[in-house]
């Protein structure tokens, strides 16, 4: 993992915009554009195979219509950031605490994690569901970010501007 972090000030906001720029322009998918914002804004020394590793997760899972890919993206960083590299580590623990933290904030405040479920009102490609995708993009980065920065202790900035 990174560990220049800590001189870091991370922008949440430059976190939210630029994953929904990423989706917004088609660049990348909902859970594509969280890892590439992540490896860009944390400085993550990840290769760009980590972002074709979330290549499988948009459209609920390659149009399966099940989890949203925004919050699988999100939860992939979660456990870059926090997820085991040893066998029987017990960090794992706190992980799946975070990740739960995560998924049920999302089923809160939008009723479910399916996509078919969250885009049943929007033919696919619309103008109104890639708005909707954008925007749960955006904010599974920002919140993800937070939380990241919240568990880390590092600092960062909630502002609109860079």
């Amino acid at each position: 993992m990174q560990e220049n972090l800590a001189d870091e000030i991370i922008n949440l906001n430059r976190i939210k915009k630029k994953a929904e720029d990423y989706y917004r322009n088609g660049d990348f998918y909902c859970s594509e554009s969280i890892v590439k914002t992540f490896i860009e804004e944390f400085n993550l020394d990840l290769p760009d195979d980590v972002i074709a590793m979330a290549s499988s997760f948009p459209v609920g899972m390659g149009y399966s219509g099940c989890s949203c890919g925004a919050v699988i993206g999100a939860q992939m960083m979660l456990g870059y950031f926090f997820g085991r590299r040893q066998a029987g580590d017990n960090k794992v623990n706190r992980t799946m605490e975070l990740s739960a933290e995560l998924h049920d904030y999302f089923r809160e405040e939008h009723g479910s994690l399916c996509c078919r479920v969250l885009t049943k009102d929007h033919k696919l490609g619309s103008k109104e569901h890639i708005k909707q995708c954008v925007d749960f993009t955006g904010e599974m980065a920002y919140i993800t970010a937070k939380k990241v920065c919240d568990e880390l202790e590092l600092k960062y900035i909630d502002s609109k501007t860079d």
